[in-house]
């Protein structure tokens, strides 16, 4: 437990683990191409 606390408590580490939250979620990709219609459902989806 000590071990764990220690380990989130490092300087930058919050900034790691807000990383891993968020890629968590597995977002949608963008594949690129021209298709300005599927850029704009890519960013609706995204937020």
């Amino acid at each position: 437990m000590a071990n764990i606390m220690a380990r989130d408590n490092q300087p930058g580490r919050e900034d790691e683990l807000r990383l891993e939250r968020f890629m968590k979620h597995k977002l949608p990709t963008f594949t690129g191409g021209y298709n300005p219609e599927g850029a704009v459902n890519w960013i609706e989806e995204v937020e």
